[in-house]
């Protein structure tokens, strides 16, 4: 019972359908016919007028598109029209040839109506007539039709680049959706697909524009031949009977083929608006009374002179200054009208048309984290030109998630004409935070520190470390590794750079948006937790500050569990964020020994000298301030301290009492951001502590 339910539902909509998959390959069979078999008369007249018919509807549909794509098929129906009109003129040839001596009828009622009513039966007018015909289609409307579309192919195609990278900004962005991402590149697709489809074909009325004018010739020379040879007419009357019957013929079919032509220059050349052709040249060109006084004057002069054809001039003068008192009228009232709602005057309505009222939507909120480009580095964020800096960036967002435990928010992508073509730079809440240059077409290999010996190429410095390099050709990239340099491609420069920005501002990218989104995540798998711990136990803006302490020091939060149970244990009796903090980081003991050092057994740390500590818990105590000098000998013996640790090739850690931990890290790492400072009990039990450097001792 379903089955048959689903099979009459679906059948109606088959039958809709059926008749236009099936009308492509019959038009193509008639059009095939046409040109082998012979057609009566009034079987070319059906189909004479069938052509009249079909190319005013180009016409006129081309006249109502308001989007260039909403008629997207015409390249297609400009091909099956002029096949169809070059069968026509096949198989009117053949009755011509076959049928002429017989009358001007001959051929049909369409052709003798076109050959004798429209230039008088004077077969002369109708060459020069017939002529006129095809340079204005040939010569004017097909080649500016042709012009347009070729130029216009190549600003589309120019233009993919950029739209293609506004799509994926946009999508990253989350401005739009999959779904949408995938409409928009299809229509800029189908747009280029469109004016290269018009470009060629554009061609095939410029070619059925020559072909008219053979057929013409051929058509009056064969029926001379076949006249005079075959039937036994005089000159003058074959010329009369087959030149007539010939230029009916081709008037029938040059005229239909203008207006295709001028149907192809409409769609080309009009601009994609909310209104068609019609309603944008009415609005723009009947709009200005002044335009409509200024052409009455010049009329009007020209109407006075004397034997000029005075009557007319002055018609179309009187007929200006009315449109222009109307339009007048038009725009008082609506002034009038709009002071009356408003209560502005003249002026004030002036301004405000000029100005339109400001709204919510003028307010552009700043991108968290966005990446400009100058207009030669637009292939690499381009996926159409195997541009992979997309695809990196989406790679540094998901290891970023997995690593720190929180999605970072998407990066905003678009071009800046105001760079330099090789430009980049990174913005953070519209910020710049760093930025520099690459080039597109070469490598950068980078000296670590180790590398020996020379490059040829352009000097330069890697923007995330500040390290000598040089930008050499992709042939001199395996000489580069041999030498000990470190090759990256360009895309590589600029994903590294952003990515150790992203990793030195991670706390900025933490905001209170970030933290729901989070919450929502955790609650997925502990409700419950969750539900009693926010905003009974701890706010959310506590909760906010926590994490983001953590971040700030490069802590991962991913051990929410962990976070939560000592928030839950500590927030009844403790209110401060860095109280608290304090007791989460103790409690991520394990992994924060072993996210600096590994799973090494003995570690090696920064130390500080025991007289020195004495005297810095002292002052914590006391609430007092150090010395300078004191101050100035830490920040001197830290340099050196991160230098060693830099030698030794491990991460520059200062170990310290847990009451110098928080005022040490805020003290050196404003200076020394990469120096991690941790207390004692934040290291695992299991290690072995070795002190490879102390601050303020003897070294």
């Amino acid at each position: 019972m379903m089955a048959n339910l689903t099979t009459k539902l679906r059948l109606p909509n088959f039958k809709e359908t059926q008749w236009q998959i099936l009308a492509g390959p019959v038009l193509i069979m008639m059009i095939l016919a046409m040109m082998v078999l012979p057609l009566p008369a009034f079987a070319l007249d059906t189909l004479f007028t069938f052509n009249i018919v079909l190319s005013l509807m180009i016409l006129l549909v081309a006249m109502f598109t308001q989007n260039t794509l909403d008629f997207s098929s015409f390249p297609i129906v400009l091909l099956f029209s002029t096949l169809l009109r070059l069968a026509l003129n096949i198989a009117s040839t053949r009755i011509i040839l076959m049928e002429g001596h017989t009358g001007a009828s001959a051929a049909g009622r369409v052709v003798e109506a076109f050959g004798h009513f429209l230039v008088g039966g004077n077969f002369a007018i109708g060459i020069i007539v017939f002529t006129i015909l095809i340079i204005i289609n040939f010569m004017v409307i097909t080649k500016g039709a042709g012009r347009i579309a070729e130029v216009g192919a190549r600003f589309v195609l120019d233009g993919m680049p950029g739209k293609q990278m506004a799509i994926d900004a946009d999508l990253n962005a989350g401005l739009i959706g999959e779904e949408e991402a995938k409409k928009r590149r299809r229509e800029v697709t189908m747009e280029s697909d469109f004016y290269g489809s018009m470009d060629g074909a554009s061609k095939f009325v410029r070619g059925d524009a020559m072909a008219g004018l053979l057929i013409m010739a051929i058509n009056i020379v064969g029926g001379l031949i076949i006249g005079i040879l075959q039937h036994d007419l005089s000159f003058a009357d074959a010329a009369q009977t087959y030149t007539l019957l010939t230029i009916g013929d081709g008037l029938v079919a040059q005229i239909p083929a203008l207006i295709i032509s001028t149907a192809a220059g409409v769609i080309v050349t009009r601009v994609s608006s909310e209104t068609d052709v019609g309603e944008q040249m009415v609005s723009q060109l009947f709009n200005n009374p002044r335009v409509m006084l200024l052409a009455a004057g010049v009329i009007g002069l020209l109407g006075i002179i004397p034997g000029m054809p005075n009557l007319v001039f002055l018609l179309f003068t009187a007929a200006l200054l009315g449109l222009a008192w109307w339009l007048r009228g038009q725009q008082m009232a609506e002034l009038s009208g709009t002071k009356r709602s408003t209560g502005m005057d003249s002026a004030e309505i002036s301004e405000a048309v000029q100005a339109p009222e400001a709204s919510w939507s003028d307010v552009e909120m700043e991108d968290v984290l966005g990446l400009e480009v100058g207009y030669r580095l637009i292939p690499m964020v381009d996926n159409t030109q195997d541009g992979q800096l997309l695809t990196r960036i989406r790679g540094i967002r998901k290891k970023f998630a997995q690593k720190m435990g929180f999605l970072p928010p998407a990066i905003h992508i678009c071009d800046n004409l105001d760079l330099k073509p090789t430009e980049y730079r990174i913005l953070l809440k519209g910020i710049e935070i760093g930025g520099g240059e690459v080039k597109p077409e070469r490598w950068m290999a980078i000296d670590p520190g180790c590398a020996e010996g020379k490059l040829e190429g352009l000097p330069g410095i890697d923007p995330a470390f500040n390290l000598p390099a040089v930008w050499i050709d992709e042939v001199m990239r395996e000489r580069a590794l041999t030498l000990g340099y470190t090759v990256v491609d360009p895309a590589s420069v600029i994903a590294t750079h952003l990515n150790h920005l992203i990793d030195t501002h991670t706390d900025e990218l933490f905001s209170r948006q970030e933290t729901q989104q989070l919450l929502e995540r955790i609650t997925k798998e502990m409700p419950k937790l969750i539900e009693d711990l926010i905003p009974d136990t701890i706010s959310l803006s506590l909760f906010h500050k926590v994490l983001q302490n953590l971040l700030a020091e490069r802590i991962s939060i991913r051990d929410m569990r962990t976070i939560i149970d000592t928030l839950a244990e500590h927030a009844p009796t403790q209110t401060d964020a860095d109280e608290l903090t304090a007791q989460v980081r103790i409690r991520l003991a394990r992994a924060i020994t072993h996210q600096w050092f590994g799973n090494s057994p003995d570690i090696e740390v920064i130390g500080l000298d025991p007289n020195l500590e004495r005297l810095l818990i002292q002052a914590t105590q006391n609430s007092s301030a150090l010395e300078p000098g004191i101050a100035e000998k830490m920040i001197e013996h830290a340099g050196q301290a991160i230098s060693q640790q830099s030698t030794l090739g491990v991460a520059p850690v200062l170990l310290v009492n847990q009451p110098l931990r928080l005022m040490l890290s805020r003290f050196l790492r404003r200076v020394y951001p990469q120096l991690v400072v941790l207390s004692n009990f934040e290291i695992s039990s299991n290690r072995t502590v070795h002190m490879s450097y102390t601050i303020g001792g003897a070294q």
